[in-house]
């Protein structure tokens, strides 16, 4: 069984897209909201009976109701408004995320976690450090989607087809977040061989700035971070072993530990199945670093 803690919108369509993946036949939507999860399940199911898609989606308020959960996916906490930083949110989330991981303890204790509340890196560290599982449980979804804001922006500077598209973002899910155009191909083509420096530099600048220009517009990122979320789901509960980049907490790779932080990593039924480290010049190291500095400066906050 699949559960998602937050009916919110990204819950919502985390939930939509999971089912049109068909993920599993079984999704728990969960909330403190009185109705709101059983209302968004409602209307999930009305969609997905007129697609001919045999996936149940209920919603519930009690904890309890996860029990025997696979993966528990958690959106719960403040939204990040117009203005606001990722780390505005920190000690607003903090208290939250920890309340709804003592629950996941008590009733999904074999389940592997997908933290997506913001800040998407200290909450990643605060799902670990109060679950006490074990690192390759933590799955954070933050740099999953910063990829796919990464390729619309190769693929509107290429004019190549986003399918051919294959791309890197790690590090930090946030300001100082690290596009790679170095491991970033277009049908394996590198990057750096079809579009100039200026280009690339241009693309990364923007990868890093998007998600507020959305908040901005819009007054919320929705269906890219739900897509995000049914991607490295379909990938656990598939066992695709499929190369993701996800936060999880780091015990020695790029050189850190007793922090959590986007790197690229196998990704299957075991959740993080390996880590994979990159084999970064100066100035992408530096890049990895600010964002590990950012992350141990949130954590040392709270």
């Amino acid at each position: 069984m699949l559960t998602i803690i937050g009916s919110g919108k990204v819950g919502g369509d985390a939930a939509l897209f999971s089912a049109l993946r068909k993920v599993d036949k079984d999704i728990l939507l969960l909330d403190v909201v009185n109705g709101l999860p059983q209302g968004e399940a409602m209307d999930l199911n009305h969609m997905l009976s007129e697609q001919g898609v045999d996936v149940h989606i209920r919603g519930s308020n009690d904890y309890a109701d996860m029990k025997g959960s696979d993966i528990v996916v958690v959106v719960a906490g403040s939204g990040r408004k117009p203005g606001m930083t990722r780390m505005d949110l920190l000690k607003i989330n903090a208290g939250i995320v920890k309340d709804v991981v003592e629950n996941i303890k008590k009733h999904a204790s074999n389940a592997i976690i997908v933290p997506v509340t913001n800040p998407l890196d200290p909450m990643v560290h605060i799902t670990y450090k109060t679950s006490g599982f074990e690192p390759s449980r933590i799955v954070g979804m933050g740099n999953m989607l910063d990829l796919s804001r990464f390729i619309q922006f190769i693929h509107e500077s290429t004019g190549h087809s986003r399918d051919s598209i294959r791309a890197l973002v790690i590090g930090e899910h946030g300001e100082n977040m690290l596009p790679l155009p170095r491991f970033s191909t277009v049908s394996g083509i590198p990057l750096a061989s079809i579009l100039p420096k200026e280009k690339l530099d241009q693309i990364v600048k923007d990868t890093r700035g998007v998600a507020a220009k959305v908040i901005e517009l819009k007054g919320a990122t929705v269906h890219a971070p739900g897509n995000a979320i049914s991607a490295i789901v379909e990938a656990i509960i598939k066992d695709r072993k499929k190369v993701i980049p996800v936060a999880t907490p780091l015990t020695g790779q790029y050189g850190h530990s007793d922090v959590s932080i986007g790197v690229p990593a196998v990704i299957g039924r075991k959740g993080v199945e390996k880590i994979i480290e990159l084999d970064l010049n100066s100035e992408e190291k530096e890049w990895f670093e600010k964002g590990v500095n950012s992350v141990k400066t949130a954590l040392a906050g709270i």
